[in-house]
């Protein structure tokens, strides 16, 4: 859905019913502005920050785990509950993300907007899922774009813009970030989604790591009907193993400065042909870069979520470091991490795979570590 994931899902604005988008494009549709839809409240949306936001491994907090949207179906009248339920359950499919959607003019410019709920941040890039001001802008009522969006609709940081949906309304304006749909320029939280009368779960995002997505499309077109679309994404999601950056000649000597240069450092000194990518892209999966240290359910701790008696073989002092190996401190576990994964052939393009295979059990983390292995090398190249 490169560069129009929702076209044709225009909803201009000061109509009752309105036509969205031509007649050719890929989703054409009507739109009623949902009863009793009017402009924001006088006081406008919450301005203060949510407390659950400010609580580490809340709701609010970076996810404990992220997802890669492999696919993404969509019906312009709404995908239903029924419909929904039967996308979850078809062989393949891990979780599915259902989301609102149409097309707004701002300044005078068409863009493609989603109604998301906060479950969509565990389905965004690292480091936009980890930015608290992406979400406290979300929450706050704000429009939120992408870099590309930004610079196209000309909007800047702290500005209120008119946009015309089904209705007129005030946004404004919070801070550009990455988001994980090609094609979509901006997200929008549901109560505003609701307020512009986006269409109510007009598209579904799918994770389905591993599984054959041919054959996933087909069963997920027959569940929507012809009147819906399915287009893949994986080819935005998939990750040239041999492509992921390597990083060489680090200095290893003191304390890394920062989360990178832990990642860094970690991989040159324990794991030399490893991409630091991988390090970074566990520990954002297995515990949010430390937001959530466990216990699991499985009774794993610490940053990348080490079994205790796997710490016991494992376990080490990283960087200079005396005393007992610490399962909970990043400094000790994140190298740990990296000579485990190199025992088990990280080291090697060939067996990076079969390595994280071994750290955890199962075909979809495999795919999940790769894929936001290969967003930070996009953000961190």
């Amino acid at each position: 859905m490169t560069c129009g994931t929702l076209t044709g899902l225009a909803v201009p604005a000061g109509a009752a019913v309105v036509t969205s988008g031509p007649g050719d494009g890929p989703f054409p549709f009507t739109v009623q502005p949902p009863v009793g839809v009017a402009a924001a409240p006088a006081g406008g949306f919450p301005a203060s920050v949510p407390a659950s936001l400010k609580t580490p491994g809340s709701a609010g907090a970076p996810p404990r785990q992220e997802f890669v949207p492999d696919l993404i179906a969509a019906v312009p009248t709404g995908i239903t509950s029924a419909q929904l339920a039967k996308i979850a359950k078809l062989t393949g499919v891990r979780t599915v993300l259902p989301v609102d959607g149409g097309q707004i003019t701002v300044n005078g410019k068409s863009a493609d907007v989603l109604g998301v709920s906060p479950a969509f941040r565990s389905w965004t890039p690292p480091s936009t899922a980890a930015s608290i001001a992406v979400w406290t802008d979300l929450a706050k009522g704000q429009l939120v774009s992408t870099h590309a969006a930004a610079s196209k609709l000309q909007l800047a940081v702290g500005h209120a813009y008119q946009v015309s949906a089904a209705v007129r309304a005030q946004l404004p304006f919070g801070a550009p970030t990455a988001l994980s749909v090609p094609g979509v320029d901006a997200i929008v939280d549901q109560a505003r989604s609701a307020q512009l009368g986006l269409v109510k779960n007009v598209a579904v995002l799918i994770n389905a790591p591993g599984a054959d997505l041919a054959t996933l499309i087909s069963k997920v077109q027959s569940v929507i009907g012809g009147a819906g679309k399915v287009r893949n994404l994986v080819a935005f999601s998939v990750v040239t193993v041999s492509k992921l950056p390597v990083a060489t000649n680090v200095p290893t000597a003191g304390v890394p400065s920062s989360l990178e240069k832990l990642y860094q450092e970690s991989a040159e000194e324990y794991c030399p042909g490893m991409s630091w990518t991988v390090l970074a892209a566990i520990n954002e999966i297995e515990s949010g870069d430390g937001a959530n240290d466990g216990p699991s359910t499985a009774g794993a701790l610490g940053p990348m979520q080490f079994i205790p008696s796997t710490w016991a073989e494992w376990g080490i002092d990283g960087f200079g470091q005396t005393g007992t190996p610490d399962i909970m401190n990043p400094l000790d576990a994140v190298p740990s991490a990296a000579r485990l994964l190199c025992a088990a052939g990280a080291g090697q393009t060939a067996t990076l795979s079969a390595a994280i295979f071994a750290y955890n059990h199962a075909t979809w983390y495999v795919a999940e570590v790769l894929a936001l292995a290969g967003e930070y090398a996009q953000d961190y190249r």
